[in-house]
């Protein structure tokens, strides 16, 4: 699967652009804050149906005006599709594939998937258990729509049951049976995403086991654990326990949304025991990963999108990944570069052709 051909319309920094990529390897260039960032952005709206890097619609609209579009031609061997995002402030957003509307968004999730890899996927490790979850849950729900549609019930669900909760806290009074109706969906939501959250932790850790040693070419013991409260023998019993915890603090303490994935390096965590190029290695398999999953899982290779790699990593990782694009590992890629020189560098010595585009201020023209 590739994107044929992306247009925009008061996208971020984009009062008008459209462009058509080669099926392969396609390279942005053009000096930091030029907009190549913002085009991978968008290749990822119409994938996720959100940005990758601000989740509020209207602050992705460009500066004095009130609407954007995004419409791109996706090809899968000789299906093709046209997706049409379209936000004005005030509204609601629409999502359109060949001209039809989804009733829910969630639907669209997993139909054109992209993996983006950045320089901040370090931030997986560093920052706290709700990132880990959101890398997770992106990519089951890519895989699963059940999965996805569990998830937004039981978000949708805690979201009530926290708020009851604040009502007796202020109250001082408990309604155990109101309560027990936000429980009995939390705790059988909760038990399918759990399962389906360990059992994918563990084909998930088999493959990225193979990608760490890969590219740190096995000089230490890397480990992913999945930690729940739901593997207690009796979750039931320990939320109702929880209660009167629960009021006083007015928010659900036990829960698959207090689930971790725990990253260690031998037997210590990694964010605090492992090195700067050690948590790279382990973000770019994290990823790696990714993409290998939703391949094998879907039978279509995602779109690969490497976002200012050349900067900030070193030059064994990037030979690594690009001995990737050699063996012909990835189908469609895009790499962007502040220094289009040293792309072609990169590239011309590994014998790898790309299509070329310089952008300047909001303004593309294939090079």
């Amino acid at each position: 699967m590739h994107i044929e051909k992306l247009s925009l319309i008061n996208f971020k920094n984009y009062e008008e652009a459209s462009l058509t990529f080669s099926d392969k390897i396609n390279c942005l260039v053009g000096l930091n804050g030029s907009g190549k960032t913002n085009i991978l952005d968008a290749i990822y709206y119409l994938s996720m149906t959100k940005s990758a890097h601000n989740s509020i619609d209207s602050q992705n609209i460009k500066f004095d005006e009130n609407y954007f579009s995004i419409k791109g031609t996706f090809a899968n061997g000789k299906d093709q599709n046209e997706v049409v995002c379209y936000f004005q402030e005030g509204t609601k957003k629409s999502f359109k594939v060949n001209k039809n509307d989804y009733d829910k968004l969630s639907e669209h999730i997993g139909r054109f998937p992209v993996v983006l890899i950045t320089p901040y996927d370090t931030d997986i490790i560093r920052e706290g258990s709700e990132t880990r979850r959101r890398f997770f849950d992106t990519i089951i729900s890519q895989i699963d729509s059940n999965y996805l549609r569990h998830l937004i019930k039981y978000n949708n669900n805690l979201k009530q049951r926290n708020s009851i909760l604040k009502t007796f806290n202020k109250t001082k009074k408990i309604n155990y049976d109101l309560l027990e109706n936000y429980d009995n969906v939390l705790i059988e939501l909760g038990q399918e995403i759990y399962q389906k959250r360990y059992k994918f932790s563990n084909e998930f850790k088999d493959v990225f086991l193979k990608k760490y040693a890969f590219l740190s070419e096995e000089l230490e013991s890397v480990n992913i654990e999945y930690s729940s409260n739901l593997s207690s023998s009796d979750f039931a019993h320990d939320l109702k326990g929880a209660v009167n915890k629960d009021v006083a603090l007015e928010r659900t303490t036990l829960g698959i949304h207090k689930d971790d994935f725990k990253f260690l390096i031998g037997n210590n965590p990694l964010k605090k025991f492992g090195s700067q190029g050690q948590q790279k290695s382990f973000s770019i398999a994290l990823k790696l990963s990714h993409f290998q999953v939703i391949d094998e899982s879907m039978r279509h290779k995602p779109i690969l999108l490497l976002d200012d790699i050349f900067d900030k990593l070193d030059s064994n990782r990037i030979k690594k990944l690009l001995n990737m694009v050699i063996e012909d590992q990835f189908g469609q890629v895009f790499i962007t570069d502040a220094r289009e020189e040293r792309t072609r560098e990169m590239l011309s010595s590994l014998n790898i052709s790309a299509a070329y585009y310089k952008i300047h201020a909001g303004q593309l023209s294939p090079v």
